[in-house]
């Protein structure tokens, strides 16, 4: 299926965020509360191999990744309570544990060993976890998200108190009037307008569950803050092995993507990773300890 694309009418959608305040006559549409949670039942992450690192860790219980770079150690605590799911999938692909495919078919290794951090930004992220090194690589599977968006407040703020979140009440707003160009817009702006002066009153969490987004009520989610761990993505229940690490907070990431670690030690190597650019590092291996 095609994917539709917004941009051909982003200034129309601007357009309507300086929308005057005139009341309008409501088919309650965009007044409703459509959200509905997930089914969940959450998992106990178990480490199959014990790997060994003479890295001094946290004397916390807790599940600890250590990616050795060729710039140095990034030591990362891992979410088992937060994200089980998606901990463990990135354990069993880390420690050759899990199938998964590749262009020779179906394998079983290390999967992160000599893949390169292919995407890196400076003042936002570092992203690895791509065999092809391009960003359009993965294991030859996906999974669904695990995050709790009550959990992170989504239900308690508006829509028109998120500047960060306007794309996603974009979509929302074209996606129920099914509009793909300028033409339908203006047939329909009107309706659209209307709805989008409406939908500015909904909960992030309605708007994010609008555009497709799935989410629990049982797990402690985490949000995106600085050093955090999260799964990269095409879109909701998009996951698969391309992970990425936060240099600053990104709380317009909240609810988008599964945050299931955060970095304990290892700053600076981040840094590094990202002023060195794009494919400029590599992950010689991923270790995993169990401190639980």
């Amino acid at each position: 299926m095609k994917r539709v694309t917004y941009q051909s009418i982003k200034h129309l959608a601007i357009s309507l965020i300086l929308f005057s305040q005139t009341a309008f006559c409501s088919d309650q549409t965009f007044k409703k509360i459509t959200y509905e949670p997930t089914t969940y039942a959450p998992s106990k992450v178990v480490v199959k191999r014990a790997d060994q690192t003479s890295v001094k860790l946290p004397e916390k219980p807790a599940i600890y990744a250590v990616i050795q770079t060729t710039h140095g150690d990034l030591v990362l605590e891992l979410y088992d309570q937060a994200a089980p799911k998606t901990v463990q999938n990135f354990i069993d692909l880390a420690q050759g544990e899990k199938d998964f495919r590749s262009e020779k078919g179906s394998e079983r290794r290390p999967f992160y060993d000599g893949l390169k951090f292919h995407r890196v930004i400076e003042n936002f992220m570092a992203q690895g976890g791509c065999p092809r090194g391009d960003g359009t690589g993965g294991p030859g599977f996906q999974f669904e998200d695990e995050i709790n968006g009550k959990a992170l407040g989504l239900d308690k703020r508006k829509i028109k108190d998120a500047p960060e979140y306007q794309s996603q009440l974009q979509r929302a707003v074209l996606s129920e009037f099914n509009i793909k160009s300028r033409q339908e817009f203006e047939e329909k702006r009107t309706e659209v307008e209307k709805a989008y002066q409406e939908a500015m009153e909904l909960p992030v969490l309605e708007v994010l569950y609008r555009v497709g987004y799935r989410f629990n009520e049982v797990l402690p989610s985490k949000k995106a803050t600085r050093g955090a761990l999260a799964m990269a993505n095409a879109g909701p229940n998009t996951n698969g092995s391309q992970f990425f690490i936060n240099q600053v907070d990104t709380p317009h990431l909240d609810g988008l993507h599964t945050v299931f670690g955060f970095l304990i030690t290892g700053y600076d190597v981040l840094d590094r990773i990202i002023e060195k650019g794009n494919l400029q590092t590599t992950i010689r291996k991923v270790l995993v300890i169990d401190k639980r």
